[in-house]
């Protein structure tokens, strides 16, 4: 078995549909179809080659596993398209890998193409259906199998017969895979060796579709390349950000767009999910899912780079995903916005560096998070603000949101962190709360909607008036994580930006340097402390710092002032992205590893975020700046 490849060791390939996760040295580690929330085909990502994977990688005498690493892998021309170069004693070959723009069915294609030399390669490729735990039936040739004849089947025997076409199907699925060499089978793997010398190209298509479906016809390779470059190539020319980190904030937005699911406009949280906060921890969660939290941020990005389709596209999303009864908003939903993720284990797999358990559907969704009421009206203003509704169809919705919020501000509840202890009064709750309340009185006066401005701004007043009474330490001169806690949240940092308070306030100023000096480990920022206040998470074990409350830092740096730092701090964290640009959810400063589900949306809208705020010539205004708030 090869060694666990490092989480920041992936790359990402997709069609806006799903998304695969290619190693370093070659393999196709995660892919889940035909959706990013399937079941996984290739699983050993949270196993190993077993639970199956898609290896291409130049041969090593005497063991595949002595191939040589690649010395280059990157984008290709501003696209989503894979190119890794490999230099061996031999010769030099590129491997091309992406996935195009979804048609009638997924494609994975991969090209190798010769540079110098002569290069020996082998492909090695496990299907394993339902995250490693089904072996497919597999055959030679395009036909399905059928009762009737299981000349050319094979499934787990020693058979080896050699061919350009092979099917394989499993309950629900069936995949097609084409090459231009000879593929041989044995033993429920689909290999292949052969030689590619200077100016040849060599491609391999894998194609899925449901197998009750007639088969499709796989992607011409080489069209598909300049396909899938042109699309991503356009897409990218769209960006309007034009400041010094221009290629920075392009490539975060790159992976961005590929975690959106175009058929709804969500965007998930990650590609992945299990992967360690703790490794060889519980704190393993399933991040294939778009949570309401990420709805302002995520605006904020898109709108401040010229996505406007895009945010139209993720608003439409949350209006469609919370419509319904007010008290049963979520803090997240699935891709098409379904309400029910129910929490399930998956003890046949061992887990990413033995990091039990492998969890698919999320209980946290189950959970009350008063900030989300907060979110999701700040999102739909921005919106608003920004121009994206034609007929203001989302206001009815909206108040009732409000009628609910003003019946149930005052209840603790789990967070922004998703805390699995005690409900609490949570700061940034409490805030949140504020800012949705405080948006529906802008709304009124800016737009002429109706509603009852008054008492809404009184509301507003009384939350706020609740917040600086409760959750402000003045001993200390700082917010704490909760009302009466001793800890502190980095989400704290948030206070300014959502304008509960100006830049300038000493208290603001107060509860940034408090921040930055207690939650800072090795120049990196805790999201707060799980030791603190007896535990606030409830879970066992701790975590690494949270690479999106880096950012938040940059934003409040700059915004009280001390711009060089934040520019300086900026900087550092661009050197947490892998060589493809990759950020996941968390960053350990003793190992220098990624930690927790990957790509992680939360830290490329932070990125870019950041990137925008330090662009500014002044810091942005607080959303109401002719409030006098006590």
């Amino acid at each position: 078995m090869r060694a666990r490849t490092p989480i920041e060791d992936y790359a990402l390939i997709g069609d806006l549909h799903t998304a695969a996760l290619i190693s370093r040295d070659g393999s196709i580690d995660w892919l889940c179809l035909p959706r990013f929330d399937s079941a996984a085909c290739f699983a050993a990502l949270l196993d190993g080659p077993e639970a199956g994977h898609w290896t291409l990688q130049p041969a090593a005498d005497p063991s595949p596993d002595l191939a040589p690493r690649p010395t280059m892998r990157d984008y290709d021309a501003h696209s989503l398209v894979l190119r890794t170069r490999w230099d061996t004693d031999s010769g030099a070959v590129d491997v091309l890998d992406f996935m195009p723009p979804r048609g009638e069915a997924a494609d994975v294609v991969r090209i190798v193409e010769g540079v110098r030399g002569s290069v020996d390669m082998h492909s090695t490729l496990r299907l394993r259906f339902d995250y490693g735990r089904v072996r497919p039936w597999v055959r030679t040739g395009h036909e399905r199998p059928d009762t009737g004849d299981d000349r050319h089947t094979h499934q787990g025997t020693g058979v080896d017969e050699a061919a350009t076409e092979i099917t394989a199907v499993a309950g629900p699925d069936a995949v097609w895979l084409h090459a231009d060499v000879p593929m041989h089978l044995g033993d429920g793997t689909i290999t292949s060796r052969f030689t590619v010398r200077a100016g040849d190209q060599v491609a391999f298509v894998l194609t899925h579709r449901a197998s009750h479906e007639p088969a499709p016809r796989p992607a011409h390779p080489h069209a598909a390349l300049r396909d899938t470059i042109k699309f991503w190539d356009d897409w990218l020319e769209r960006c309007t950000y034009t400041g010094p980190w221009a290629h920075d904030v392009r490539r975060s937005l790159l992976l961005l767009k590929a975690l959106t699911y175009a058929p709804t406009g969500g965007i998930l949280a990650a590609a992945t999910t299990s992967l360690p906060e703790d490794v060889g921890g519980v704190r393993n969660w399933d991040y294939r899912y778009c949570w309401l939290r990420d709805a302002t941020f995520t605006l904020q990005a898109l709108l401040g780079t010229g996505y406007t389709d895009e945010a139209k596209a993720w608003r439409e999303w949350l209006v469609r995903a919370v419509a319904g009864d007010p008290s049963k908003l979520q803090i997240m939903y699935g891709l098409d916005g379904t309400p029910r993720l129910p929490e399930t284990t998956l003890p046949w797999l061992a887990g990413y560096a033995s990091s039990q358990p492998v969890r698919t559907g999320n209980a946290a969704a189950e959970q009350y998070q008063l900030d989300v009421w907060g979110e999701t009206l700040d999102g739909l203003y921005q919106a608003r603000e920004a121009g994206l509704d034609s007929v203001d169809t989302a206001w009815q919705l909206q108040h009732a949101l409000l009628d609910w919020l003003e019946g149930h501000w005052e209840n603790p509840d789990n967070g922004l962190w998703e805390m699995r202890g005690p409900r609490r009064h949570f700061t940034h709750s409490k805030v949140m709360a504020w800012a949705g309340v405080d948006r529906a009185v802008r709304t009124v006066e800016r737009h002429g909607l109706d509603g009852p401005a008054d008492r809404w701004r009184a509301l507003a007043d009384r939350i706020h008036h609740d917040v600086c009474t409760h959750g402000y330490d003045a001993d200390r001169n700082t917010f704490t994580q909760f009302y009466g806690s001793q800890g502190l949240d980095a989400s704290l940092l948030l206070i300014p930006k959502v304008g509960f308070l100006p830049w300038s306030d000493e208290r603001v100023i107060g509860t940034v340097h408090a921040v930055e000096t207690e939650l800072r480990r090795d120049g990196h920022l805790l999201r707060y402390d799980p030791t603190a206040d007896g535990g606030p998470d409830g879970l066992p074990g701790t975590e690494a710092c949270f690479i999106a409350c880096g950012f938040w830092l940059v934003e409040a740096l700059h915004g009280i002032g001390q711009r060089d730092r934040a520019a300086t701090l900026f900087d550092e964290l661009l050197t947490l992205r892998n060589d493809v640009g990759m950020l996941s959810e968390e960053y350990d400063p003793r190992t220098n590893a990624h930690l927790g589900n990957t790509p992680q949306a939360f830290s490329l809208v932070g990125l870019v975020n950041a990137a925008l705020r330090l662009s500014e010539g002044s810091p942005a205004p607080a959303p109401r700046p002719d409030s006098e708030r006590t």
